[in-house]
């Protein structure tokens, strides 16, 4: 196991001494402000694009979104496998400039938290001042005013799909916020496309970042595909768009199911357990915001709802049914390469099992294409990976109907639900319960040999 340090450089002139904690730790740097003195690694594309919206973000936003990007170039850049002794938890330093170091060292240890119960790593978060040219990273000289009542997370999945046509819906003006990096995220721009030719070119409200780091950025450290801290980025940079507006709401739509994201089998504790979108996890930014003085309030609208309740409640139909095909759910369209398939929609993953149920159930059939096309009847053999998630919804469908009020207790397992009221809870519980029996319906035909 090799602890790591990762320091983040505003510009040439920052070259303020470090005291690394750990000497021994991999020391890895990153230099943020490129040679036309703009934050680099997209961050400055992501805030040239909200300014030209008249969207000025808060410097403690950029900050914030400085302190994602590290924490996505650790994340993503430092391996697991050889970087831990466990192949998981990893120890990470980081250390970070930001305007005002007195605010954020005051939360270094609650900022450590959320990342550790978001990555199941330890981390360290150490902050300094930034250098006096680099007080101001946005350019606030602009004329135009932004009128946007909020922010939505635009993925290019069909939950955040639904998210954006609802709000339209209800004629509320949101700015849509998307990350992009590889193939998955491709349908952004197409689904933003066919949603403007209902409600208005969307190119004024659709904001876009590639935010991320070469392979070759940690010094004899493979590249990690697990990629849990990736909602930190993201909210983040929701954050930064709505700390330039008026409280604006932050709207993380994702439906009850995957948010909980309850291990379907006693394997699926800790590193199979993504924790992306979970409500304790949504509550800490919140009270984070809150810390750091950034207005906006971040919510999951469709907390207590199926993906196929999604579907149903969806408020235009006719937009939904004729796209829904064009998003993306799939954990990873690329996996079927080394067979030389298409990229694409699995059909076997988690992701798209629960889309191909919520489609079937909301609106009477999917038009998807699915490299496992056929789930009517299929016989599957149990040690082949297209099986794996098939038979863990079928398992836990059965204790589920075998055992009256375990998902009681089931719904605590992925994290705290103390922040929340008694019927709250029973909401999640019963979301969990739903969104399993949902599945279970589309894959009660499949048979998985042993």
């Amino acid at each position: 196991m090799r602890r790591h340090s990762v320091i983040a450089r505003l510009g040439a002139a920052d070259k303020t001494k470090i005291v690394v904690i750990d000497g021994q730790s991999v020391q890895t740097q990153i230099q943020f402000i490129d040679g036309e003195k703009k934050l680099s690694f997209g961050l400055g594309q992501l805030i040239d694009a909200l300014t030209r919206r008249g969207v000025i973000p808060s410097e403690q936003a950029v900050d914030l979104a400085i302190l994602s990007a590290v924490v996505t170039a650790a994340d993503t850049r430092i391996s697991r496998k050889t970087e831990s002794q466990d192949s998981w938890t990893r120890e990470i330093d980081l250390y970070i400039p930001v305007s005002n170091v007195k605010l954020f060292e005051a939360e270094s240890d609650f900022i450590a938290r959320i990342l550790a119960f978001l990555t199941g790593d330890r981390w360290r978060i150490f902050f300094r001042p930034r250098l006096k040219e680099h007080s101001t990273l946005v350019d606030k000289k602009q004329l135009k005013v932004a009128s946007f009542d909020s922010v939505c997370l635009f993925s290019g999945g069909l939950d955040s799909f639904i998210g954006a046509i609802d709000l339209l819906a209800e004629r509320r003006n949101p700015l849509l916020v998307s990350h992009y990096w590889e193939n998955s995220t491709s349908s952004q721009e197409i689904c933003a496309k066919r949603i403007g030719a209902v409600y208005g070119d969307t190119d004024p409200r659709h904001v876009r970042a590639r935010i991320g780091f070469g392979n070759s950025l940690v010094k004899g450290s493979d590249s990690e595909t697990t990629t849990r801290g990736r909602s930190f980025l993201f909210f983040a940079m929701a954050v930064l768009a709505a700390s330039g507006l008026n409280n604006a709401d932050i709207v993380i739509p994702e439906n009850g199911l995957i948010s909980l994201n309850v291990p379907l089998d006693p394997l699926r504790l800790g590193a199979w357990s993504t924790r992306t979108t979970h409500p304790f996890y949504l509550a800490r930014w919140q009270e984070l915001l809150g810390k750091l003085g950034i207005p906006g309030t971040m919510h999951n609208p469709y907390r207590f709802m199926t993906k196929g309740e999604m579907v149903k409640a969806c408020a235009n139909q006719t937009l939904l049914k004729t796209c829904a095909a064009e998003t993306i759910s799939c954990s990873s369209i690329s996996k079927g390469r080394w067979k030389k398939l298409a990229k694409g929609h699995c059909g076997h993953c988690t992701p798209c099992l629960i889309r191909r149920a919520s489609l079937i159930s909301g609106v009477g059939k999917d038009a998807t294409s699915y490299a496992l096309a056929n789930l009517n009847g299929a016989k599957l053999e149990g040690r082949l990976a297209e099986s794996e998630h098939i038979r863990s919804f079928q398992l836990m469908a059965r204790r589920l109907a075998e055992r009256a009020g375990i998902e009681d207790i089931l719904v605590h397992k992925p994290g705290p639900l103390t922040d929340y009221s008694r019927d709250e809870v029973s909401n999640y519980s019963a979301v969990f319960k739903r969104g399993i029996e949902e599945v279970a319906a589309v894959i009660s035909k499949v048979t998985v040999k042993p």
